[in-house]
């Protein structure tokens, strides 16, 4: 390949790379089965909140992060829900051995969301998630709004200025 040829596939890759970057695409909740915790299936792309922004995280019982993460905005979740009217929805991709385990965790935690089940990872491959904890922050139409991956202490703090931004109809940057 002549030097030439070489620069053109690159400015075109880069000119690529930059629209998709750019591109507005919004996302939902996908249409995907999981179970509650009482073990009644639910299709994830009916959730709702009244309008109301929700948070979703994509998690494992074996994550530490992911239960810090948990445990720091289960002190504040009711302050949440008091000033933006937020959803907090958790839904564990651990596999169907350990999977067991998740309700007991939950309860023996004290953490009061939403948690649903999906032992066949289906959300984990609609939402192209590569690592726990995973969250998405989803407006009042569904749409989501912002995501991230990996949890530092602190994060909950950034997660709530995103919810209170969303609940105001404010842009995320």
């Amino acid at each position: 390949m002549t030097k030439h040829l070489l620069k053109c596939c690159l400015s075109i890759c880069v000119l690529l790379c930059g629209l998709s970057l750019t591109g507005k695409a919004q996302r939902t909740l996908p249409s995907v089965e999981v179970k509650n915790m009482n073990g009644k299936t639910v299709n994830l792309a009916t959730l709702k909140n009244d309008g109301k922004p929700m948070v979703v995280f994509a998690w494992e019982i074996t994550c530490q992060p992911c239960i810090s993460e948990f445990n720091a905005i289960a002190k504040v979740y009711d302050e949440w829900k008091k000033e933006t009217g937020v959803k907090i929805i958790a839904v564990s991709i651990d596999d169907s051995r350990s999977s067991a385990r998740v309700n007991p965790l939950v309860k023996s935690k004290g953490w009061d969301f939403e948690v649903y089940l999906d032992p066949n990872q289906a959300f984990k491959r609609a939402m192209n998630i590569t690592y726990c904890p995973y969250v998405f922050v989803l407006d009042g139409k569904g749409e989501v709004v912002w995501q991230k991956g990996g949890y530092t202490p602190g994060d909950d703090l950034v997660i709530y200025d995103i919810v209170q931004k969303t609940a105001k109809g404010e842009k995320i940057n």
